[in-house]
């Protein structure tokens, strides 16, 4: 089973709010997930994004890979430097 970190789109139209899910790589963009570990929302500036590192580091080891736009997210959070270090 391929686990993947991506966004799930919430929030009402064009007022978009995003939570970070881990997520079999099959389900729907805005299907089934396995667990939330954050939210990003791009309408506030900057933008705010909340992210359980301790969780998102445990989904990482155990092979989650991040979509491109969460691998930024976490990068700036400083969780990808903290994974890397940890290999």
């Amino acid at each position: 089973m391929a686990v993947r970190i991506r966004l799930k789109r919430m929030g009402s139209h064009k007022k978009p709010f995003y939570r970070l899910v881990v997520a079999d790589s099959r389900s729907p963009r805005d299907g089934r997930f396995i667990e939330t570990v954050g939210t990003y929302d791009p309408s506030k500036n900057p933008a705010a994004v909340t992210v359980d590192q301790e969780k998102t580091l445990d989904w990482l080891k155990k092979g989650a890979i991040p979509s491109d736009t969460v691998r930024t997210l976490l990068s700036r959070a400083g969780i990808m430097k903290q994974f890397a270090e940890a290999r």
